[in-house]
């Protein structure tokens, strides 16, 4: 065996009895900050997410060399000692945000509170995941911000922590050697995600394959199978030249190709459930394996102090986070990448970066360090203190607590059952059917219809309520009040959570009966986005010569721009269809919309009637030629009484769409 790497090997085994390996927090950085970027502006780092999948690679890498050092060192492991050490390293820095956060929240907004106890339930105990997929919540398409939506991978963390233990023991047991417990690990690992690939339904919500413990494991046994083989007598695998030789451009290529896939994944992808995460959870382990022997380039990387310093405090800034980000929203709406937007989200980072270092400070660490029986004494010291200024301050600090306490307890006990956009849901869905049963078979007319005189053209003027068909998803629900006072007589049909594969299907149903009238409108995507271009172009095309208005989509999901883009594409190659730039208008108006910052409130949804009329109004006007008065009434109905008119009233005093509000097909393909 050569000098060189005996010297290794020699490094390698007093790393593995050390109780700190550097470089660690670094990589942790890395991930809390992809799952801020993915938060703060998912379109930015729309597969930031896989920022989890870091953590739980290195947890379970951690975890697992800790336990193996104790077996080793002891002979066996003593589980309500380890256990204890878990609580006192989660729990305070949790219970805290939860204590701070639910008070605020309440004061903030009501509909912020709604599943709360169900929420904190899950927190306090570790078990959000599962409690959120018996609750039937979705991760992807919750209609209200969860509080707490965060804490599902805490859950799979702790419940990992939980069980490993006792199997690694068996493991160690039935083994004989290293190679066969990273086998065991990554034969684990390999049956998490086949399950996550094979429940996984392209299409149908993937909360229950995304929350899992069992289909989102293998980043943690990765992390498990990586400690095994390091534990392996003279550094295993480790230690082998040619891999030490190799990190530093291993460690590259990984981070280089992690990045690409942060970039690149999205995820309602199939490809994301179907090996991307778990191909993000292999370059994870690579990167750790990278940081595991003599100092190195891309060690020293990960010891920056900026990156080491973020990295001690990744677990309270993950806490911490999303629930600023939520107060944030509710306390100032602002439109999707405006300058108030950014400010805002600066804002929060701030807070959020703030709190985790108070957490790490007051919280945490003393905890950690002395337990809670030592953290209680002193606090109780300090309430009877000689020095004033530490008395009031301790009783102070005591006093905001149990305030605090009082404040979650009594939230909980009145957090409503269902938001207000959830009840305009139920509302605007009764209202929607009811307009649906005045469906009448029509006979459009087209150009291939005989008449007396001839061919007849379709017609092109401005359509009244009697002539439009609406379909769409939540966003039209939740606008129907406003649809229906804009135009009297409208017919809709509209689903909560409908993509364009429903809309077609819906569609198609209503072609079928022949109810579809002479003039529609679409809106489908805001849950997911475009995915299909040609089957937006078959949905265009079965309504033949109608007029036909698409409206876009407005919120922070990483699929609007690129869905926008794509509509805009398409619709400006049908003469007879124009885009109602829904984004822009509301864009301006953000306070319009209800808690979630996606549907219209009262007024929103008559901004949107607005916007939809005038989609059809410049439609009319660039086939016809003859302009359009939004004002005057339709044909066969009585002019409207602005003082007297409650349909008409809360469309007056808005402010009116900017120009790019609707957006027509150029010159050169009109009829």
């Amino acid at each position: 065996m050569s000098t060189q790497v005996r010297e290794w090997q020699a490094d390698l085994r007093a790393a593995a009895g050390a109780g700190r390996i550097e470089g660690l927090d670094g990589l942790r950085a890395l991930a809390v900050t992809a799952v801020l970027v993915y938060h703060v502006r998912p379109a930015s780092l729309p597969g930031g997410f896989l920022g989890v999948d870091v953590f739980f690679v290195v947890s379970g890498f951690l975890i697992t060399t800790l336990l193996l050092r104790e077996l080793n060192a002891k002979g066996r492991l003593d589980l309500p000692r380890f256990w204890v050490r878990r609580v006192r390293r989660l729990v305070p820095a949790l219970a805290a945000v939860v204590l701070v956060t639910i008070p605020f929240a309440w004061l903030t907004d009501t509909d912020l509170l709604v599943g709360l106890g169900r929420q904190t339930l899950g927190a306090l105990t570790f078990s959000t995941n599962w409690l959120e997929v018996a609750a039937g919540t979705s991760y992807f398409t919750a209609t209200a911000p969860q509080l707490f939506v965060n804490f599902w991978s805490l859950a799979v963390e702790e419940q990992f922590y939980l069980f490993w233990p006792l199997v690694l023991v068996a493991v160690v047991a039935a083994t004989t050697s290293a190679s066969r417990r990273v086998l065991a690990a990554l034969a684990v690992a390999v049956v998490s995600a086949t399950l996550m690939a094979v429940l996984y339904v392209p299409g149908e919500d993937a909360t229950r394959v995304y929350y899992g413990t069992d289909t989102h494991l293998f980043g943690l046994m990765l992390g498990a199978a990586l400690a095994f083989a390091w534990a392996a007598p003279g550094g295993g695998p480790l230690a082998v030249s040619g891999w030490q030789r190799r990190r530093g451009p291993v460690a590259a290529a990984a981070l280089a190709a992690l990045l690409v896939l942060m970039l690149t994944l999205r995820q309602a992808s199939p490809v994301t459930f179907r090996g991307g995460i778990l191909l993000g959870s292999v370059l994870s382990a690579a990167l750790v394996a990278a940081l595991l022997g003599p100092p190195s380039r891309f060690q020293r990387l990960m010891r920056l102090r900026p990156l080491e310093w973020l990295g001690r405090r990744s677990y309270a800034a993950y806490l911490w986070h999303w629930p600023v980000l939520i107060l944030a929203d509710a306390l100032v709406p602002t439109a999707y990448d405006s300058a108030a937007h950014w400010a805002l989200r600066a804002a929060a980072v701030g807070v959020t970066l703030a709190a985790a270092a108070l957490s790490f400070r007051l919280v945490e660490e003393p905890v950690r360090r002395l337990g809670f029986r030592a953290c209680a004494r002193r606090v109780a010291a300090s309430l009877v203190s000689r020095v004033p200024a530490r008395r009031a301050l301790a009783r102070a600090v005591a006093g905001a607590g149990a305030l605090a306490v009082v404040a979650s307890l009594a939230a909980i006990a009145v957090a409503p059952e269902r938001t207000r956009t959830h009840d305009r849901l139920l509302a605007g869905q009764r209202a929607v059917d009811a307009s649906a049963d005045r469906a009448e078979v029509v006979a459009p007319v087209t150009p291939d219809q005989p008449s007396p005189t001839g061919p007849q053209a379709p017609d092109r003027s401005m359509p009244t309520g009697a002539e439009i068909t609406g379909f769409g998803d939540s966003i039209v629900v939740t606008s129907v009040d406003g649809l229906e006072a804009r135009f009297p007589g409208i017919m809709l049909d509209a689903r909560s959570n409908r993509q364009w594969r429903d809309g077609e299907q819906a569609v198609q149903a209503r072609l079928a009966e022949g109810t579809v009238r002479r003039a529609v409108f679409l809106d489908f995507g805001t849950n997911a986005g475009v995915r299909d271009e040609a089957l937006v172009r078959r949905v265009l095309d079965s309504l033949g010569d109608r007029l036909i208005v698409v409206v876009n989509l407005y919120g922070g999901s990483y699929w609007v721009p690129e869905a926008n883009a794509t509509l805009e594409r398409i619709v400006a190659s049908y003469p007879n269809a124009v885009v109602a730039d829904w984004h822009a208008a509301i864009s301006q108006q953000p306070r319009l919309l209800q808690a979630d910052g996606i549907h219209p409130g009262i007024q929103g949804a008559h901004l949107y009637a607005d916007v939809v009329a005038r989609a059809f109004a410049q439609l009319s006007e660039h086939l016809t030629g003859v302009p359009v008065d939004l004002d005057a009434p339709a044909p066969g109905e009585p002019a409207a009484d602005p003082a007297a008119s409650p349909s008409r009233k809360p469309t007056r005093g808005l402010a009116e769409p900017s120009p790019a509000a609707t957006t027509m097909p150029s010159p050169d393909r009109a009829v």
